[in-house]
């Protein structure tokens, strides 16, 4: 195994080493989906969702890219590490019919429904600060 390999499995084990994170890409499945979105989700501190995207893309796990004031992520196209490819297969398989995941899905689904600028100002009035 190369030093970039290992580090590529460190990463990515470090990555899914927390149930949000791995219910974060399982919501990112079917489409790509802007911060706001994800933290609305999980209900969690943006700051606190910002920390779990970075492991995420440190891992190889999610791509991100920023139009205007929004960033949005995705999971990986291409050029992904062999580790983040068959972490994303294994989470995918193992978990897809799992009740969180499902009820994941479903919110998910009412949230998609709603502008992103008024989740994130929403969070901004409760937290008086914003993504």
């Amino acid at each position: 195994m190369t030093k970039a390999a290992l580090r590529d499995l460190i990463h990515v084990t470090k990555a899914l080493a927390d149930e949000t994170r791995v219910r974060v890409l399982l919501a990112l499945r079917q489409q790509e989906l802007c911060a706001c979105q994800i933290t609305a989700l999980f209900g969690l501190a943006p700051s606190t969702m910002s920390e779990h995207l970075f492991l995420l893309k440190q891992g190889g796990l999610v791509d991100s890219r920023k139009e205007g004031r929004w960033i949005y992520y995705s999971l990986p196209g291409k050029d992904v590490p062999e580790a983040a490819r068959e972490a994303l297969r294994w989470v995918c398989r193992v978990l897809a019919d799992d009740p969180r995941v499902v009820e994941d899905v479903a919110k998910l689904q009412r949230i998609l429904k709603r502008d992103p600028a008024e989740l994130c100002r929403k969070r901004c009035r409760k937290r008086r600060f914003c993504l």
